[in-house]
């Protein structure tokens, strides 16, 4: 499944739009990861422990976007995009979303 930001996909011309298609997962934060965190700000630098949690997330968010691509058989989602928001205190969504198309050969 080709994935891109873009509204086209190079080398090739969009036959048919079959519509919106999304992703999401709700993540919650951990206590123990929360007490490191806590530690690495009072000394400052990247937060590894959420850094790796929001990439969980995304990658999570992407194949399920995918797999609602591949239900209407599409080759390609483009115009992809992230959102996230704090749904309750400590858990945040993650979604990805974008737009399922079949694509051709550019002629």
């Amino acid at each position: 499944m080709i994935v891109v930001t873009s509204p086209d996909v190079p080398g090739r011309r969009i036959s048919k739009v079959l519509g919106l298609v999304r992703g999401n997962t709700i993540r919650a934060r951990h206590l123990g990861r929360d007490i490191q965190a806590v530690f690495r700000n009072i000394a400052g630098g990247e937060v590894h422990e959420y850094t790796k949690m929001l990439a969980e997330a995304r990658e999570q968010a992407i194949d399920r976007m995918i797999d609602d691509a591949d239900a209407l058989g599409a080759d390609a989602i483009i115009a992809a995009r992230f959102e996230t928001c704090e749904v309750m205190k400590g858990a945040a969504e993650m979604l990805a979303y974008g737009t399922a198309v079949q694509l051709e050969p550019d002629a």
